[in-house]
């Protein structure tokens, strides 16, 4: 009925985080920020792996900045979105899929998605993934990720809630979709302002 957004990485054959991908999120995005009918966004990926991370072509030197400033916009545009986010992740979820996948309202994961950010260990720490990995990871995890190149399986840090549900591979399908039907439920001017609050307290919380 119009409530639910649904966007798919579909990018063979690991769903690479590229500049056309982000380009079309944040269209999408962008398109349907103003629509008074939607409750939640839904966000997933096509094949086994949620995504392999950013493309490494367009973070060498000449390109690095341009990429960057559009993950950054994408990134804002994720935020600022006035209805919540749900993400379902399996598979690798890695670098840049990392990110979308940390900025989610309601993620639900499978608990041997391995997640990192292995690209550490050839082009030096993600610098900007710095914030989003303390805020969200906490200041721990988000060194042993940054600093080492580490992966890790979702199931390692399941009692940390990072995520909203840990769950068996073959169930995280079920599950999204059941989180995705609650929220088609809600009232969306309801939803919107709850969204708005959440965002504020975040912000006050920075400081």
């Amino acid at each position: 009925e119009d409530r639910l957004l649904r966007l798919r990485l579909n990018r063979p054959k690991a769903n690479i985080v590229d500049a056309a991908m982000i380009a079309a999120l944040d269209a999408a995005l962008v398109e349907n920020s103003r629509d008074a009918r939607l409750c939640a966004v839904v966000l997933d990926a096509e094949g086994p792996h949620f995504s392999f991370g950013a493309s490494v072509e367009e973070h060498l030197p000449g390109q690095c900045a341009a990429i960057l400033a559009a993950l950054h916009r994408l990134v804002l545009c994720m935020v600022e979105f006035p209805v919540p986010l749900l993400v379902a992740v399996r598979g690798q979820c890695l670098g840049g899929g990392l990110e979308l996948a940390l900025m989610a309202d309601i993620a639900v994961v499978a608990d041997d998605t391995k997640l990192g950010m292995p690209a550490t260990r050839f082009l030096g720490p993600a610098l900007g993934s710095l914030h989003l990995f303390f805020h969200r990871l906490g200041p721990v995890l988000a060194r042993r990720l940054l600093l080492t190149g580490d992966t890790i399986e979702a199931g390692e840090i399941a009692h940390l809630g990072v995520f909203t549900e840990v769950v068996e591979a073959d169930a995280v399908t079920a599950r999204a979709g059941w989180w995705a039907e609650k929220a088609s439920r809600m009232p969306a001017d309801g939803i919107v302002l709850a969204k708005e609050a959440f965002r504020l307290i975040e912000q006050l919380s920075a400081y």
